[in-house]
């Protein structure tokens, strides 16, 4: 599950432009109704903004829910389940090929690591922040921040239920307290075949037309019955038709639109170029062993899937920068801004951002890989006993320390969700792990240099392979219970003990943790104090009707159904079920499951079954609601198409579309093929 939220991981600052027609990824409490009644002739009023927002839930995955029943049913994308229908899947219950069913209530399975976030209210607390960086910089400045933003969340009376969250928007410009409502015991109901949910696996990954049902439903649990919420959607009563308004209703996860082109520099040059060079290098590790049986490829799937995910994600990224409009658009709109400001004595002061946030990113560039090897991938890419191991050992450090000085994953208010992350029981993949880990060893040893002193330190006279063993196989941390004996034992529990891979955690802590805190304030501060200029320049020239770049918290953005052109053809906005029957092959990629094709016959062939649309979307998006003006579901995200990949930069509304499965063929898909009737009566009531 770690893996999901690598796109979210990566992201750096940004302020969006001025946005017109479809673009902009809206907050709930600055949404632009006025603006969607001229575009549109109608807009939705605050009754409606309250429910779609109660009725969408957040995923600690990287993803997006939402209530679909008075009953706790909560609907998202298979892929977003895949983690849980993986770990409750074993040798004799492959749940990701064969799908998952609860017939029953009794028969709803727990997910072991999942968290449902639901937003209750968004507060602004800028000023309680800058009054305490006021005249700071650098080291200064981020600990500052720090302190600051851990002592408005420890205001926030949070617990097991209750999660507050501090959120900088417009690259410190604001900064504003988002307060969820948390959920932790969420259970599996119903999942899809991986055949069905991944129809055309990667080579239709981010393209139209699709003929996927990537589709999975959970339910929220309250004191161990089900959760009974204020607010959830209803499906749609008329089937969506083209030109219809609709809505994305979801957490995109980061975007950088408003990035400096020293910033875009850095991306298209060496941000993106290495994580596709790492990204690479682990997909082929993982595809080779699946080749190697049937049980190695169960254990493999989700990895490669992610990673693939990802891999094709970043050089879209990097082709928009190289090939498209975006680098000569955003070049020309800096000349511009630059100018302004350079004319403007009461801005004249903030000329000199530009410079700063290139001299932050000509030091980035000097310890990139140092960052993403030591620290990134540790706890976001490796297995997770390497990622649980540094947890432990950082909470070690940082909880006897004062909460508004600790790093933010460790204050007080985080607590429940480490809490959950530590104990919950996932399946051990040993063969698989040892691959990984020596590979990534290999990689810190190569890009580093073996003299290096950090690889010394981690490695001391060890190989990656002869680490790689001991932690895979003389660790003890792969049992939940002993996991959560060490975090409730705290510091002194942690640090006594002799297991091999906290041995090992606590050597790469040191360098892991150096290169975190030289990010944090010689890039990520410099960074933020001078983007909070620039934004606040774009203030003071052209008003607030901006959006921020995403920040994996609730948005709102709306457009149409709406086909596209594409090499000099027409792309309609909706495939059908028949499409799929005729696109597939009876291989992998395109082998339907079984379910369908016996289905065939008692299916309407001409129904839509996915569907393109004008919202303005990037990752994190996934399993988002699509709702129409009534304020019902009318699809659900899974995708985008392959332009919308440069939406991390910005958007393209000739071009741009969310890719979602119809609501109707979401429906028909459980009654026809699934027999779920026990679904389909829930979603109905």
């Amino acid at each position: 599950m770690r893996r999901l939220a690598m796109l979210i991981v990566f992201g750096v600052f940004g302020l969006g432009a001025a946005a017109h027609a479809d673009e902009g990824m809206w907050t709930f409490n600055h949404f632009p109704a006025a603006q969607m009644q001229a575009d549109y002739g109608w807009a939705p009023d605050q009754a409606w903004l309250d429910h779609v927002r109660l009725s969408t839930l957040r995923l600690a995955e990287g993803c997006t829910a939402s209530f679909v029943s008075g009953d706790g049913l909560v609907m998202t994308n298979h892929h977003c389940a895949r983690g849980c229908v993986g770990a409750l899947s074993d040798a004799r219950h492959d749940y990701i090929a064969d799908g998952f069913y609860a017939a029953a209530l009794k028969e709803e399975k727990p997910c072991p690591d999942i968290e449902a976030d639901e937003l209750m209210g968004i507060t602004d607390v800028t000023g309680r922040i800058t009054a305490q960086t006021a005249g700071k910089t650098g080291k200064a400045f981020a600990e500052a921040e720090q302190a600051a933003i851990a002592k408005v969340e420890a205001g926030c009376d949070t617990g097991a239920d209750r999660r507050c969250e501090v959120v900088t928007l417009y690259n410190g410009a604001r900064y504003d307290l988002y307060d969820y409502k948390r959920f932790q015991d969420l259970r599996l109901v119903f999942a899809v075949e991986d055949d069905a949910a991944n129809f055309g696996g990667d080579p239709d990954n981010f393209e139209f037309p699709r003929y996927d049902i990537d589709v999975a439903f959970l339910r929220v649990y309250d004191h161990g019955k089900p959760l009974h919420p204020l607010d959830h959607f209803r499906f749609e009563t008329t089937p969506a038709k083209a030109g219809d308004i609709v809505f994305a209703v979801g957490n995109p996860g980061s975007t950088q639109r408003a990035d400096t082109v020293a910033q875009l520099d850095f991306q298209r040059d060496y941000s993106l170029p290495d994580r596709r060079t790492l990204f690479s290098e682990e997909a082929g590790i993982l595809w080779a062993m699946g080749q190697q049986s049937p049980e190695l490829r169960r254990e493999t799937l989700t990895d490669y899937f992610f990673t693939m995910n990802s891999l094709k994600a970043y050089q879209g990224e990097q082709k928009a920068l190289v090939e498209g409009p975006l680098m000569a658009r955003a070049e020309a709109a800096e000349a511009a801004l630059r100018q302004k400001v350079a004319a403007d004595p009461a801005l004249a002061a903030d000329a000199g951002a530009w410079e700063g946030i290139a001299q932050a990113e000509t030091h980035y560039g000097q310890i990139l890989m140092r960052y993403i090897l030591l620290e990134l991938f540790p706890e976001r890419v490796m297995p997770r006993d390497v990622g649980d191991a540094m947890t432990l050992i950082r909470y070690a450090g940082e909880s006897v320390k004062p909460d508004d000085q600790r790093l933010e994953a460790y204050t007080q208010a985080n607590l429940p969700a480490l809490t959950q992350e530590i104990d919950a029981k996932t399946p051990d993949y040993p063969a698989v792990d040892r691959q990984l880990i020596t590979w990534w060893l290999m990689d810190v040893r190569y890009y580093l240099g073996a003299d290096d002193p950090d690889v010394k330190a981690i490695m001391g006279r060890e190989s990656p392979a002869q680490i790689a063993d001991a932690i895979v196989f003389h660790t003890r941390l792969t049992d939940a219970r002993y996991r959560a004996a060490l975090l409730a034992g705290g510091a002194a529990a942690i640090d006594a003990s002799p297991d091999p891979l906290l041995v090992f955690a606590r050597r790469l802590n040191g360098p892991a943790r150096a290169v975190l805190d030289d990010y944090d304030n010689n890039v990520k501060a410099v960074i933020t104090q001078n983007a909070a200029l620039i934004a606040h320049a774009k203030f003071a020239l052209y008003g607030t009707s901006v959006y921020p770049d995403a920040t994996f918290t609730l948005r709102l953005s709306y457009g149409r159904v709406k086909g596209y052109e594409q090499d000099g053809r027409f792309v309609t906005p909706f495939t059908t079920f028949g499409g799929a029957f005729a696109r597939a092959t009876g291989q992998p990629p395109f082998k339907l499951p079984a379910s369908w094709l016996q289905a065939e016959p008692d299916i309407d062939l001409a129904t839509d079954l996915d569907m393109a649309m004008s919202v303005d979307i990037v990752g994190g998006n996934s399993g988002s609601p699509v709702v129409n003006r009534e304020g019902q579901v009318t699809g659900l995200i899974f995708d985008g198409d392959i332009q919308s990949l440069g939406g991390a930069f910005g958007y393209d509304g000739s071009v741009n579309r969310g890719v979602a499965v119809d609501a109707t063929a979401l429906k028909l898909a459980l009654a026809k093929i699934y027999h779920a009737d026990r679904l389909v009566r829930e979603i109905d009531q």
